[in-house]
């Protein structure tokens, strides 16, 4: 069987990838992301197993339930890993394989899931369990006269009910 961390710092080093090894065996890399800025992922090699765990977003504000049953559910279309839920709250994107699976085709296919699953799924994750906490930002931002280009993907929440157009998005109101 070839040395684990050989193949990982293999992939980790040809994929371009900003990473470091604080540890021998553990390595912090960092995903580039579209939704979300990046995601940090730790790798450890255990005795028998790589444990894989990335923080996707912290304990929802609201609809608890409603973001636990979409992570179930989509649980469901992941390969290789799944959501978790840590004792406060926060959502992580979790894996553990044996030692024996871990060749660079299978870490390179791991790494996408998990891009996949915390950036891919940020912004619906945000809606569901932040929707109020976007509002406020929003009805915050312009009336500071502040940009709110980064809240663009959540128009459909932040548009005026007599806009349905949303014509308006990202200025300020108009002075009186």
């Amino acid at each position: 069987m070839a040395d684990p961390t050989s193949i990982i710092e293999q992939v980790l080093t040809e994929a371009e990838l900003e990473w470091e090894s604080p540890d021998p065996g553990t390595y912090v890399v960092k995903l580039p992301g579209t939704r979300k800025l990046s995601t940090t992922v730790s790798l450890i090699v255990g005795k028998h197993s790589l444990s894989l765990n990335a923080f996707v977003i912290r304990h929802p504000d609201e609809n608890e339930a409603g973001v636990h049953r979409w992570l179930l559910e989509r649980n469901l279309k992941l390969y290789g890993v799944s959501y978790a839920v840590d004792p406060l709250g926060d959502v992580y994107v979790t894996a553990k394989l044996p030692l024996s699976a871990v060749t660079p085709d299978e870490i390179d296919r791991l790494l996408g899931q998990v891009l996949e699953a915390a950036d891919g799924s940020f912004n619906t994750l945000l809606e569901l369990g932040f929707a109020t906490a976007i509002r406020k930002e929003y009805a915050w931002r312009v009336s500071r006269g502040e940009s709110t280009r980064n809240l663009d993907a959540f128009t459909h929440l932040t548009r005026d009910p007599g806009d349905p157009a949303g014509s308006d998005q990202g200025q300020p109101p108009p002075a009186a």
